[in-house]
């Protein structure tokens, strides 16, 4: 069997303390400056029982592939999933690991100043240093020969990824990977679902870029569909 977070062995922060938590379905790598392990299961503890309550009452909210009516009275991690959502033209869940990295993340900066949580290849990054984040994508040709640096007076930043052709997640496109950055981890994993989605071949990279060009809270975008790259933004990619 393939180990899915195989890749983790490949992580290298070394002035930050990396441990791995797992709560029910929920497997989060963290990088910070000391090990935050009670805090961090606390955390997500907390943020899982808010949505898996709010989906006990309202099971649409976990299976509909439209955006979800938005409501004061939600729950902030709920919220935040579903105005994700609606902004990307998709189902709340499609910002769920996003979410939950970020709503962790700000919860662990109490503790530590640097924070990096990973959670199924999406990520949320506060950082004070330059960080590489590599990028995988067995079936194209680039490998994972590259990276994207970030500038610490990026972060925080959410940098997430979407594939039509690796890994579980639902997709109704064939890009190899799309990876998209935004303030908002959960804004950046809705609309790497809906921009993927969007590319069913190298013809389509062009607009797909357009649209993230419309949407203010898109501050790059990446794509990658067979031996056809395309990026915009403030986004720096490097050979690593």
């Amino acid at each position: 069997m393939i180990n899915p977070t195989a890749y983790r062995k490949l992580i290298k922060n070394k002035d930050l303390v990396s441990f791995e938590v797992t709560v029910k379905e929920t497997n989060i790598l963290f990088s910070a400056e000391r090990l935050l392990r009670k805090e961090a299961v606390e955390s997500i503890v907390r943020h899982r029982h808010y949505l898996e309550s709010y989906i006990e009452l309202h099971p649409l909210f976990q299976t509909t592939l439209k955006p979800y009516p938005i409501s004061k009275s939600m729950p902030p991690i709920v919220r935040t999933m579903a105005e994700a959502g609606t902004e990307a033209g998709a189902g709340p869940m499609a910002a769920v690991a996003g979410a939950i990295a970020e709503c962790v993340g700000k919860d662990l900066l109490k503790f530590s100043p640097q924070i990096i949580v990973e959670n199924g290849g999406d990520i949320f990054i506060k950082s004070e240093v330059e960080r590489t984040v590599d990028i995988y994508c067995e079936k194209a040709q680039f490998g994972s020969g590259i990276g994207i640096e970030i500038d610490p007076r990026q972060t925080p930043i959410g940098i997430c990824s979407s594939s039509g052709t690796m890994g579980h997640s639902l997709s109704f496109g064939k890009a190899d990977l799309v990876t998209i950055l935004s303030s908002s981890t959960a804004l950046a994993d809705a609309f790497a679902t809906s921009v993927c989605n969007r590319v069913k071949s190298k013809a389509d990279v062009e607009e797909a870029i357009a649209f993230c060009q419309s949407i203010p809270e898109i501050k790059g975008v990446l794509i990658i569909i067979d031996d056809y790259l395309g990026a915009w933004g403030d986004i720096k990619i490097t050979r690593i």
